[in-house]
């Protein structure tokens, strides 16, 4: 399959399941939004998985559907084999973020925290490999997006800013985990002291 296609077809995927769910979330009067995290609850705990596919309101989904698809595309752009693995560890550490920081009662829903997932993870990835590409990704990210990154921050009632902190981490973590080995040559170079 054309890498491109590929892409589309991720992306897109995922993107029409956001929809689905919230045409369902609709139709239920919002009760399925009850799968998202709730701190330190154990039932809480399956939102780690539900909680990006569910959002409260036309408006939420809109103003996640689009960051997804730019930085997501991006994600793979640099490496598509790693676009799972860091969508999966910001979905972990992110909602993991928001089980254990989370205010009593709350439920942490939206893809927010993937796409801070992305974010970190791009922001970071060029630090971390040090190849040319990932740098150029990195800066042009930091450029566009990276004043969202403020969204890590306490401040705006109704958003979860534990989501967005836990995500961030999560793709710092993964840019951290791909980052390019190092040539041989240089490895070859480096000295143990006893």
């Amino acid at each position: 399959m054309h890498p491109l296609k590929y892409q589309a077809t991720v992306l897109g995927g995922i993107l029409a399941a956001f929809w689905i769910v919230f045409a369902a979330t609709v139709v239920s009067g919002g009760a399925i939004l009850s799968l998202g995290v709730i701190p330190r609850t154990t039932i809480g705990l399956r939102g780690i998985f539900f909680a990006p596919f569910l959002h409260g309101s036309l408006s939420h989904l809109v103003a996640n559907s689009i960051p997804f698809v730019m930085l997501g595309w991006l994600v793979m752009l640099r490496d598509a084999r790693h676009f799972v693995p860091v969508t999966v560890g910001a979905m972990v550490v992110s909602g993991l973020m928001s089980w254990l920081l989370g205010a009593p009662g709350s439920v942490h829903i939206g893809a927010s925290g993937v796409i801070f997932g992305y974010l970190g993870f791009l922001m970071l990835s060029g630090w971390f490999a040090r190849s040319v590409g990932s740098v150029l990704i990195s800066v042009l990210v930091t450029v566009v997006w990276g004043g969202i990154v403020l969204g890590v921050m306490p401040g705006q009632a109704g958003v979860s800013w534990q989501s967005h902190l836990g995500g961030f981490m999560g793709g710092v973590l993964m840019a951290r985990i791909f980052r390019a080995p190092r040539p041989l040559a240089d490895r070859a170079s480096l000295r143990v002291n006893p």
